[in-house]
């Protein structure tokens, strides 16, 4: 009885009724455009930043994360290749070895990292192939080197030139190598395309005295729901011996900005909300002042006043809810067709 006579006095003035929820409706397209946009584009930011170079996982030695050294590099087979590889949502695997080391050109010289990279398994997750400008790319087996653009510049050396390397190898041996120059990458960052020589994994192993050894697993998948499900899959796997970093902890930064910038958001969602709650309210004031008369002869027949009250409130709900309702009908297939069909913003 209390929800019929409610719907009935909300459509006893039908225009106040469609403005109300209209107001409602309004609301909830925008927060769930604006919410849906923003958690999207986290996901982008995510995906993009671990595509680019660290992967959403990576495999390393306990104590390397802290110290960056060759000498934490760890020994991984080709079978725990292999078995990360088919773990499920896993999508590619690109094992590597770092090290910092002076590069030097005739009179020029700059501190650059030089990173060792199984050349098909490398583009395969971060397109490195893609991002090449001039020469021609690694091949398994090649002794040249792949030079960052912004680096070749700062040395004035192009494709045929030979750079000159000299660094610290596993455990304290000279790590010097003169690598010809078989190709430049451009890469979207300033500080990687200042800084780094990409050489074939064999070839860095070489050149570090450091056989058979990797210092970091970058592992990519196929999603971020993934993620948990993922590492505990593969750590079962490893043992004690390894270490699985997640994205986060390798990007805490973005991690940071990510979680201020959705603060924000919440911010606005709830001032938003607010605003119309306020307009929602003022409108039920409205009514309920309409209504004095109505109310008085309630009263006087025996109506109790707490199921006044109860008629008011299931009357604000209803009105709330078909701008509720309405709205999420309109913005799912709205957030669908954005889905598939993104704004590109370039430049």
């Amino acid at each position: 009885m209390y929800f019929s006579l409610s719907w009935r006095n909300i459509w006893r003035n039908k225009k106040r009724t469609l403005i109300v929820a209209a107001s409602v409706f309004f609301a909830v397209l925008l927060a769930v455009i604006m919410r849906s946009a923003q958690l999207g584009s986290y996901s982008y930011m995510i995906d993009s930043s671990a595509k680019l170079y660290s992967g959403y996982l990576q495999v390393q030695g306990p104590e390397y994360w802290d110290n960056r050294s060759i000498d934490e590099s760890i020994i991984f087979t080709d079978k725990q290749t292999e078995q990360i590889t088919t773990t499920k949502n896993v999508e590619s695997i690109a094992p590597r070895l770092e090290s910092f080391a002076l590069t030097s050109f005739e009179q020029a010289t700059k501190v650059a990292q030089v990173i060792g990279i199984d050349p098909e398994l490398e583009t395969r997750m971060t397109g490195l192939e893609d991002r090449l400008v001039d020469g021609v790319y690694l091949k398994s087996g090649s002794m040249g080197a792949i030079v960052a653009q912004g680096l070749a510049e700062m040395l004035k050396v192009t494709v045929g030139d030979s750079i000159i390397i000299y660094g610290q190898g596993y455990h304290g041996q000279i790590a010097a190598a003169s690598l010809p120059i078989a190709g430049l990458v451009k890469l979207p960052f300033q500080e990687m395309n200042n800084g780094l020589v990409f050489l074939t994994l064999p070839n860095a192993q070489d050149v570090f005295s450091c056989y058979d050894r990797i210092t970091s697993a970058a592992i990519m998948i196929d999603n971020i729901r993934h993620l948990e499900q993922v590492a505990n899959s593969i750590q079962s796997d490893l043992g004690t011996d390894y270490v699985l970093m997640p994205w986060d902890e390798m990007m805490p930064d973005l991690k940071q900005n990510i979680q201020v910038d959705n603060a924000g958001g919440i911010i606005m969602l709830a001032i938003l909300y607010i605003v119309i709650g306020f307009g929602v309210f003022g409108t039920i004031m409205m009514m309920v002042a309409e209504r004095n008369r109505e109310f008085g002869v309630l009263i006087s027949v025996g109506m109790k006043k707490w199921k006044l009250i109860w008629v008011t409130v299931i009357e604000t709900i209803q009105v709330s809810f078909i701008g509720v309702i309405a709205g999420i009908i309109c913005s799912i297939p709205l957030v669908f067709y954005l889905k598939n069909n993104p704004l590109h913003i370039t430049g």
